[in-house]
């Protein structure tokens, strides 16, 4: 039997170098780091239990994914979807009074693109997969995932994001290939109703967009709103978890800005690497000891300027994510 031919630090380090790419897996279907996170350690915990019946008759990936695959579908049954506030209704006037938190409603939460990797430490070196990575972990295509069913929502990611054969991701998913082919071609059409797909072009961080996220930057911590206008999109559209007002067009998002946000002004705002594919900022709002977390602004860009700003305000349990401190000094 294989098992009995990998020691245990051999299947340790199987297992590591396969958890970045478990955790990918795991929140394309979970859309929570965190929830991603647990069910890679209980896959880990359950391959552990059931070593002495894996005979090698799969490798050791697929084993791994098939456990991976029960485990999400498992707490997929127990929850309902998380969603984005644009999932629950149309963009509203930036009054104070269209702010509500709903605690009744699971948030879709980001997840830094380090933790996505190939390798157990998150790097990738093909450059093909960062941008495979990238583009089927964006914020939009993550949230129309999470209107799929979990068994639909399990073959087109295997299929279409992992380029698994039909085959393989039946078997991983204890189905026949007809289901599998079926499941996504009902998964397909329901991306095709939104326009999304799992390799939808993202815009690439070069030096021109570097150059715009700087002068975002720059703009934001001035409040400068000649500045802004000239790197904001005039039908760009902003949204805050856990609140479920967004705000579409520049117009709306600047008369928040300047009205019921206007405590966001005089805010640092520190770059910290990527999270879904795109730039990721962490903002820290001036007080009377120092700088207090904010937001994590997760920004999509779109023709050369800012198309969307997704402020996530759940700072206590996101910065730790980003390694990121949860007071800055004056």
């Amino acid at each position: 039997m294989a098992s009995a031919t990998l020691t245990r630090d051999d299947l340790d380090r199987r297992f590591e170098d396969h958890r970045g790419e478990l955790r990918g897996y795991c929140y394309r279907m979970l859309a929570s780091p965190f929830e991603a996170e647990d069910a890679v350690q209980e896959t880990f915990i359950r391959a552990w239990r059931s070593v002495d019946q894996f005979e090698g008759r799969a490798s050791v990936r697929a084993w791994l994914y098939r456990i991976a695959t029960n485990i999400c579908l498992d707490m997929l049954r127990s929850r309902q979807r998380r969603a984005r506030p644009m999932d629950l209704g149309p963009a509203r006037e930036p009054i104070m009074d269209n702010l509500r938190e709903l605690p009744e409603i699971t948030w879709l939460e980001p997840v830094p693109d380090a933790l996505l990797g190939a390798g157990g430490t998150g790097v990738m070196s093909d450059p093909a997969d960062v941008v495979a990575t990238k583009d089927s972990v964006r914020l939009a295509f993550v949230a129309a995932l999470q209107h799929l069913p979990p068994k639909q929502r399990a073959a087109l990611i295997l299929c279409d994001v992992l380029q698994w054969k039909a085959v393989e991701a039946a078997e991983l998913i204890e189905t026949s290939v007809a289901s599998i082919n079926s499941a996504l071609q009902r998964a397909r059409a329901t991306l095709g109703a939104n326009q999304l797909t799992p390799r939808s072009p993202a815009l690439p961080l070069e030096p021109a967009a570097e150059d715009l996220l700087a002068r975002y930057v720059k703009a934001f911590e001035a409040y400068d709103v000649d500045a802004l206008t000239a790197v904001i999109h005039e039908d760009a559209v902003q949204s805050m978890p856990p609140y479920d007002l967004w705000l579409s067009g520049r117009d709306d998002i600047f008369q928040w800005w300047w009205g019921p946000g206007i405590g966001c002004k005089g805010s640092r705002v520190v770059p910290v690497g990527s999270a879904n594919g795109c730039p990721a900022f962490a903002q820290y709002k001036p007080g009377p000891d120092g700088y207090a977390p904010w937001a994590l602004q997760v920004i999509g860009l779109r023709d050369g300027r800012i198309g969307e700003l997704t402020f996530f305000l759940d700072t206590e349990r996101l910065f730790p994510l980003w390694g990121l401190p949860l007071r800055l000094p004056a």
